[in-house]
Parts: structure tokens; C-alpha cells; sequence
């Protein structure tokens, strides 16, 4: 259990008291009846209009931008940065050393594996046929050390293989098979020039 008088602010009970409203921080919000408080690991920073709910569990330091929420069920990794505006909806498992920039919406049922770098705007879905029919939910499938470009836009249940890079503006309605390039508006999967089949520098 964490020491939530020091996770964001330090340790001196009249500074957290001040600075907890001031800042709007929830951590441990409670979603249900026997919800569990939040786990959160070493050195966190969490900045202000942030939310955690309860039944999550986060690895040592974890950075967030202003304004994250990270819903129920959620497990992220170490090394972990979240950006302002993010929303991870929940049932969701993130790896280690993940960098999640601003305005990311990540649905329920999602799967990020570790050294994996979205850019920001990137918009994933779980519904394919949103309130029309009743479809089982499926989040993304984004393998290790994939990257994913800006303002990029996916399909429920697309996975992205391992090294992959999907273009800023991709529209992805087809899986990324491992170190190839999706790139258009629908995308097109391309052979991953040989300058880029290198490692996330994260």
C-alpha cells in the first residue's frame, strides 16, 4: 500500500493537505463497493486534475501529464509515461517502459507490451460496430517495441507486431505485421526501411 501523503507532494502532512486540493489529485477512486485502493511503486509523479481509480496496479515511477484518468483494472509496468489528456479506459495491461504522449485514448481490452511509444492524438477503438450490434470488446494488441504515430486511428482487435511503425494519419484496419510500415489513409503495409528496423530509444 502506498504512502499517499508523499506520493505526489512528499511527506509533511500540512503540505499534502494544501497542495491535495489544490492540485485536484484523486487517487483511488472508488468505482464499487469493495474496490481496492490503487498499488502504486516507487517515485511517482502524478500532476494535477489527475485521476487513478481503484483496482490498479502501477509500477515504480510512473510520470503523468495533467488531467490523465486511468480507469479500473488497469496494470501498467515500470517506467511508464502517460501524457496530459490521456484516458485509459480500463481492463488494460501496459509493459515497461511505455511512453504514452498527450491525447491518447486507449479503450478497455487493450494490450501494450513493453518499450512500445504512441504519439499523441493516437485514437484506438474496441467496438467495430459501435451501437449497432452486439460485438465482444477488443482493444488493441501493440507488441514490443512498436511505435505509433501521431493523430493515427485504429480498428477494434488490430494488432501491431513487434518493431512495427505505423505512420502519423494511418488509418489501420488490417494487423502490422512485425517490422513493416503502415502508412495511409487506409493503410498500406509497407516493408519497414532498413534504417528503421532498429530498437525504441525510450
Amino acid at each position: 500500500m502506498p504512502n499517499f501523503k508523499s506520493l505526489i507532494f512528499g511527506s509533511e502532512q500540512e503540505a499534502w493537505e494544501g497542495k491535495r486540493e489544490s492540485e485536484n489529485v484523486i487517487i483511488g477512486y472508488d468505482y464499487k463497493r469493495f474496490s481496492k485502493p490503487p498499488i502504486i511503486g516507487k517515485n511517482p509523479l502524478i500532476r494535477a486534475n489527475s485521476i487513478i481509480y481503484n483496482d490498479v496496479t502501477i509500477g515504480d515511477n510512473l510520470m503523468t501529464g495533467h488531467n490523465v484518468l486511468i480507469r479500473e483494472k488497469t496494470t501498467l509496468g515500470h517506467d511508464v509515461l502517460i501524457g496530459t489528456n490521456t484516458v485509459i479506459e480500463g481492463h488494460t495491461k501496459i509493459g515497461n517502459n511505455v511512453s504514452i504522449q498527450s491525447n491518447v485514448y486507449i479503450p478497455k481490452k487493450s494490450f501494450i507490451e513493453d518499450n512500445v511509444f504512441i504519439g499523441p492524438c493516437a485514437c484506438f477503438t474496441n467496438d467495430r460496430y459501435p451501437v449497432r450490434v452486439d460485438y465482444r470488446l477488443k482493444g488493441p494488441i501493440i507488441r514490443k517495441g512498436a511505435s505509433i504515430g501521431a493523430n493515427s486511428t485504429f480498428l477494434s482487435n488490430i494488432e501491431v507486431g513487434e518493431g512495427a511503425i505505423v505512420a502519423a494519419g494511418a488509418v489501420v484496419t488490417h494487423a502490422v505485421p512485425p517490422w513493416y510500415l503502415a502508412i495511409g489513409a487506409p493503410a498500406k503495409i509497407k516493408p519497414l526501411p532498413p534504417k528503421l528496423k532498429v530498437s525504441n530509444n525510450i
